[in-house]
């Protein structure tokens, strides 16, 4: 997330269009004005598996990270099925559900000195950015320290061998303290169902075949939420595109045959309602210019 955005939970933002980005063809790994390395301050990203250093004015990241609990060996990853349909507009997997990272973040005057902070990691690609309408969440800072939950969801389309698909779907995945992790979201065998609002996300999901039941629900105030900019890549510009909320509170219960499993309460969730034209609006109530502006 580093080349899109770099922000604080008090609005600090900052953000950067970097020419000559270029992913690793052999791994996870990504570099964008990777020359200069941000020494002579001009915008700059690196990031894999175990480094990530973002370079956007006066906020800085440079983090060694510890990968704890990848994505277990699965055929498929958190998109469930729709990760084999061609062409959707937007694919989610969250590779990284728990691990460390030691380093430093500065945001203007600000300045922290991680060591051991928790960490997550998560890979969005797809056809001209993002869907339409999406939701996202993802939280840590539970009693229990093992436990993390992802969710993602939107209105996907695609044209695969030349028919129209459009659907909406959402991924839920769970990991639970002891380290299994659920994954709920084929509309078939385990489906969620996600009501979405500004300031609250509301999702159900039920592994049929296993008995699993998970069930979120969070909230943020509309106010407190980042209008972030997302690129039209075709266009050349950026637009906003998503609120976002750094601290917004996450209630998670998971339930199987009935009985309870764990229940826990964070208060450091990551929740986001993306679309255009609800980032436009909210960005001209508050007195911004909603116009969209051309990457630099």
């Amino acid at each position: 997330m580093g080349d899109r955005r770099a922000g604080s939970s008090d609005g600090f933002l900052r953000t950067a269009a970097v020419a000559g980005a270029t992913a690793d063809p052999s791994g996870l790994g990504a570099t964008a004005g990777a020359a200069a390395a941000g020494r002579d301050g001009s915008p700059s990203f690196s990031g894999s598996a175990t480094h990530l250093h973002v370079q956007l004015d006066d906020a800085m990241v440079d983090v060694c990270l510890e990968p704890l609990a990848p994505w277990p060996r699965r055929a498929l990853g958190g998109s469930s099925i729709f990760q084999a349909v061609p062409r959707l507009n937007q694919y989610w997997h969250p590779w990284l559900l728990g691990g460390r990272a030691t380093g430093t973040v500065r945001l203007g005057d600000a300045r922290w000195e991680l060591d051991g902070a928790q960490v997550y990691g998560e890979k969005n690609w797809g056809a001209e950015g993002f869907p339409d309408s999406w939701w996202w969440g993802q939280a840590h800072g539970f009693a229990e320290p093992g436990a993390a939950v992802a969710f993602a969801g939107g209105q996907v389309h695609a044209r695969p061998l030349g028919l129209p698909l459009r659907t909406e779907v959402t991924g839920l995945v769970v990991r639970l303290p002891q380290g299994r992790v659920l994954r709920l979201g084929d509309p078939g065998l385990s489906p969620v169902r996600a009501t979405v609002h500004d300031d609250r996300w509301l999702l159900a999901g039920t592994h049929r075949a296993g008995g699993w039941r998970v069930e979120v629900e969070a909230s943020a105030p509309v106010g407190d939420a980042h209008v972030l900019p997302v690129p039209l890549p075709s266009q050349g510009r950026n637009t906003p595109g998503a609120l976002e909320h750094l601290t917004g509170t996450m209630e998670v219960r998971v339930t199987r045959g009935g009985r309870p499993v764990w229940s826990g309460v964070s208060s450091l969730a990551g929740l986001e309602h993306g679309g255009l034209r609800r980032a436009e609006a909210e960005l001209a109530r508050r007195g911004g210019d909603p116009t969209p502006t051309t990457a630099r």
